[in-house]
């Protein structure tokens, strides 16, 4: 059988407060059955996934910064047109 967390075991496993479990419940991975929510080891990977960020500047980041010769990369945005203004498309 799956071994099963309680909110206050799942904040131990995580490292978040059983607070904020209880907060963002409708958005984490879980299990309901009657008013007893509990958490499976994949449920728990899933959260750590869907909360994970890496670095996209610095030395740690797995992607590389701009290069400062080439265009820059917001070069082709150009501002929305007034209210009311016909929009033009060439």
């Amino acid at each position: 059988m799956t071994r099963r967390f309680t909110y206050a075991e799942a904040a131990v496993v995580l490292r978040v407060s059983e607070t904020w479990l209880r907060r963002h419940i409708k958005s984490l991975p879980h299990s309901k059955k009657g008013r007893v929510v509990t958490f499976t080891a994949e449920d728990l990977e899933r959260i750590d996934a869907l909360h994970h960020h890496e670095p996209t500047a610095g030395p740690l980041s797995i992607v590389s910064a701009p290069r400062a010769d080439g265009p820059h990369p917001m070069a082709g945005l150009r501002p929305l047109p007034p209210r009311g203004a016909a929009v033009r498309t060439s």
